[in-house]
């Protein structure tokens, strides 16, 4: 996933914050792995091999420099770390994050797209005039590798 630097750029000028080549190149090692949910030590260790002079606590203000300015999201798969994700414009128009499916066994993380809960939203809109702005779905089970298309062929 190609980084929007100039975008990136403004935003930062915006909020009244340098452009810095550290600030990049977190941002840059996360849109590197689109398919993946980055620890803020694996960021780290993206960024350092690129760029050794960059110290863990640089990364850790980067990263939440990053959520907050809504680049990238941060998520809890309950496996005790936080994970980041680049964000998508895409989603952020629509509101609403891709989902997760969680393998209990491998811990393996499959992302899918689908505003499953859409209905639910404008039913919830409408009888109790709450609106909701976002979501987030995970859904536990096992992966195929861990025998989880079998798992559902014995209940049969």
């Amino acid at each position: 996933m190609a980084v929007d630097k100039g975008r990136f750029t403004q935003l930062l000028r915006e909020k009244g914050l340098k452009v810095t080549n550290q600030r990049l190149k977190v941002l840059e090692a996360i849109a590197s792995c689109p398919e993946e949910h980055l620890t803020a030590e694996e960021i780290y260790e993206l960024v350092k091999a690129d760029g050794p002079e960059i110290g863990l606590a640089t990364v850790y203000r980067t990263i939440q420099l990053l959520n907050e300015l809504h680049l990238i999201d941060r998520i809890n798969f309950d496996d005790g770390f936080v994970r980041y994700e680049m964000g998508s414009a895409q989603e952020r128009e629509r509101r609403h994050r891709h989902h997760h499916l969680i393998c209990m066994k491998c811990g393996r993380v499959i992302s899918f797209q689908d505003d499953l809960l859409e209905e639910l939203e404008e039913k919830i809109a409408r009888t109790t005039g709450f609106r909701v702005v976002n979501h987030e779905v995970k859904l536990y089970g096992y992966c195929v590798e861990c025998g989880g298309d079998l798992i559902e062929e014995k209940r049969e």
